[in-house]
């Protein structure tokens, strides 16, 4: 397969995450085996998802058939926190890009890993991470009001 690899590396896919999906191999890094379940999505390798999922959240079965006519775009890895060779955790954030059902979709991640036996395995991951909801605090009609005039609000901005 001379092909280029989907994670994006540069590297044709039998020199990068092709090793690690047939099995021949194992993933180096955190950030190794997140680039290779992008590919394995991508390629709908659902063997190696499942394969490369920690035992304690990994789901019985797994079915990708709604996004088999999904088109893949790229990985962009924002952050890796430890997961290096001989590290047993790592944190990788990153954000997938893909099409489907006509729509162009971002999957933004910030997914953790362990390290068992040698092996990298993913464990879990908080989507859309660092979203902070925004909150108000309700302003009664006869306060002062929050723009600093001197004016109740009901008389002041609330009227506008």
């Amino acid at each position: 397969m001379n092909r280029p690899c989907p994670c994006g590396s540069g590297l044709k896919f039998a020199e990068c995450c092709g090793p690690f999906l047939e099995g021949s191999q194992s993933a180096p890094t955190a950030e190794a085996l997140m680039r290779s379940r992008y590919t394995a999505f991508a390629e709908q390798d659902v063997p190696y998802i499942l394969r490369s999922w920690h035992r304690s959240t990994r789901p019985a079965s797994l079915d990708l058939s709604d996004e088999a006519s999904f088109d893949w775009h790229g990985i962009e890895v924002l952050e890796t926190e430890a997961g290096g060779a001989g590290e047993q955790a790592g944190v990788v954030e990153f954000i997938a890009n893909f099409s489907g059902h006509g729509q162009d979709h971002r999957l933004h991640e910030r997914a953790k890993f362990v390290c068992e036996d040698g092996q990298w395995l993913y464990v879990d991951g908080k989507v859309n991470p660092g979203r902070v909801p925004v909150t108000s605090e309700k302003i009664g009609r006869n306060e002062p009001c929050p723009c600093g005039s001197g004016k109740k609000y009901k008389k002041c901005c609330q009227a506008k």
